[in-house]
């Protein structure tokens, strides 16, 4: 399944300053059942976003219209606990197409990788910077251009380079899965094939 091609993202972001958000409070266990990539933004940090009647907790940032964009702003060990992929599904079902952290655990960074949100992973110092100045003015706006590698604070201009795998690099840029690579190169396999002696 193909998703959004990503290139430079311009948005504001959504600050989530909790450390160590696991899978299970992304998106807890009893919505696991489905098998479709849809509808799991709907209950994304579901325990944290509704009371028991479920009705909105007005206190959740997600509830909250000061704050919005395309851009998650998370704590330190963003994504730790389980493999599930249902998080990153969550993620991206809810309109996400990034999430900044100083750290990502490394399954649920691949797991984002593998379906179109890009994980920016930067320097403690500058995720400080960033809640700092969303607190001032939720309007803010960060640019990631994936690209040149770099996340900028387009509010003071300050910048920092992350790292990303070249083959995930180009498929998020292609929007491609891993599926949509092979069937990409399917004529170069083919000439590949038919050049090999039986």
């Amino acid at each position: 399944m193909a998703y959004d091609k990503f290139n430079i993202l311009t948005s504001s972001g959504v600050p989530l300053p909790i450390e160590n958000v696991d899978t299970d409070q992304i998106i807890p266990a009893r919505f696991l059942k489905a098998t479709k990539r849809e509808g799991f933004g709907d209950n994304l940090f579901r325990d944290w976003r509704y009371n028991g009647d479920d009705t909105p907790k007005a206190d959740f940032v997600l509830n909250n219209p000061t704050y919005s964009g395309k851009i998650l702003v998370g704590g330190k060990n963003f994504g730790s606990g389980s493999s599930r992929e249902h998080a990153a599904w969550a993620v991206y079902d809810y309109g996400f197409r990034a999430v900044v952290s100083s750290f990502f655990a490394d399954i649920f960074k691949g797991n984002c990788l593998n379906i179109g949100v890009l994980p920016v992973q930067i320097s403690p110092e500058f995720l400080a910077n960033i809640f700092k100045a969303i607190e001032a003015d939720p309007k803010t706006e960060l640019e990631i251009n994936l690209p040149d590698q770099t996340i900028t604070l387009l509010s003071t201009g300050q910048q920092e380079s992350f790292a990303i795998n070249g083959y995930k690099k180009n498929n998020m840029i292609n929007g491609f899965d891993d599926i949509d690579y092979l069937q990409d190169m399917k004529e170069d396999i083919k000439a590949f094939a038919d050049k090999l002696p039986y």
